[in-house]
Order: C-alpha cells, then structure tokens, then sequence
C-alpha cells in the first residue's frame, strides 16, 4: 500500500510509516540504492527483512531523500548528508522512519509475549511499577519500555549505554500514550519525553531532544 501515515510530531520534524503490502520487486520500484546496500541487501537472509529495509527508502523517498544522501556514522547512527536528522525502524510489516530538525529515535516491535521472558535483561527500577498479575498490561508496559529504551538508544548514542543501568522508563499509563525516560550516563543526566502508540498488533516509540546532538 501506499503511506500509512504521515504526522507533524515536532516543529520541522515527521514522522512517516509506511506498512508493506506489496511485492519485493514493487517495493523497489524507483529506490535508487548505493552499491554497497545492493549487496548488503543481498546478505539478508529474509525477504521480510528486504521489505522493511526498501520500505524505509521509500518513506525516504516520500520525504525527498535518497539513499544516496544516507550514511552512518563509527556508531551506526544514520545521518543525511545535509544535516537533517533521521532515525530508522522496521518490523515485520510496517517501516517507519522520524525525519527533519529534532535529534530524534524510533523503535517499532510486534507485541509478542516472548518478552516477558527477557524482561530482567532490560529492565531495573521499572519492576517496581509493573504488576505480573494482570499479564496483558504487564506485556504491553514491557514492550513499550523496551521500545523506548531503543529509541532512546539510537537518540543518544553512546557506546557502552545499558539499557538496564542507564536508561530508566517512569511510570507511565498506557492510555496516556506518553511519558518521560531518565538518561544518566557519563555526561548525561537529563529526562526526555517519549511518545507511544499501538497499531495493528505492534507498538511504536519514539523520542525527540531539541538540545542534544550527539
């Protein structure tokens, strides 16, 4: 299908979602890529995952840009060449990229219960607001958490951030779809505010700082 969604989030930033209906050969249609993601493309092992890596360009695209004009940084952050910032999520059928003048990051899992199973690789002082005893909202809560600590992951970019350690999610409710994440690592001690949505059995997050630019 066409753009999902398109959504003013910030002041010059939007974010863009694209969910993957089409063929392979129909995703690549007018995505001109560098030869070094042709062949990166062809290391993936799953189409699906092709899917999600052209359906990115193509939010790209929709935004003005080209691969051509994307590169990452010694940290695997990407960048635009003309200093735009961007950050980059796929999952299984759905793309979604935040593009323009905010630092940003964005994270995109399918709700599944496996990460109950690997909550207290990521979680810390969270465990003291969830409540194992209502199992859907404790799942939900738990992805949401790991979202945003991924999108914040990918705002900050700071070799050796620990999602368990560093990064810590306060209480939040879900029908508020929003929150604040703390950051306190090296030269970081500051909140955010994250944003959060469910769609179609996947949950989306993402973070915007105006002021930090690393």
């Amino acid at each position: 299908m066409p753009l999902y969604r398109s959504v003013d989030i910030a002041p010059g930033t939007r974010l863009l979602i694209w969910k993957i209906t089409e063929s392979l050969d129909e995703l690549a249609e007018g995505v001109q890529l560098k030869e070094v993601c042709v062949l990166k493309m062809g290391r993936m092992r799953s189409e699906q995952h092709q899917k999600g890596f052209l359906g990115v360009r193509q939010l790209m695209k929709v935004a003005g840009y080209t691969d051509l004009e994307l590169y990452y940084g010694p940290d695997g952050k990407p960048h635009l060449k003309d200093g735009t910032h961007i950050s980059i999520t796929h999952s299984y059928s759905f793309s979604a990229i935040i593009i323009g003048s905010c630092n940003t990051g964005i994270d995109m899992e399918l709700q599944r219960e496996k990460v109950i199973t690997i909550a207290d690789k990521f979680i810390g002082d969270e465990f003291a607001y969830l409540d194992p005893l209502h199992m859907e909202e404790y799942m939900k809560k738990l992805i949401v958490i790991w979202c945003v600590k991924e999108a914040v992951y990918k705002m900050v970019s700071r070799k050796g951030l620990s999602f368990k350690q560093h990064i810590n999610v306060y209480n939040f409710e879900m029908a508020a779809g929003r929150g604040m994440v703390g950051v306190s690592y090296k030269e970081i001690n500051e909140a955010f505010p994250f944003h959060f949505e469910e769609l179609d059995g996947f949950t989306l997050a993402w973070c915007l700082d105006n002021n930090l630019h690393g």
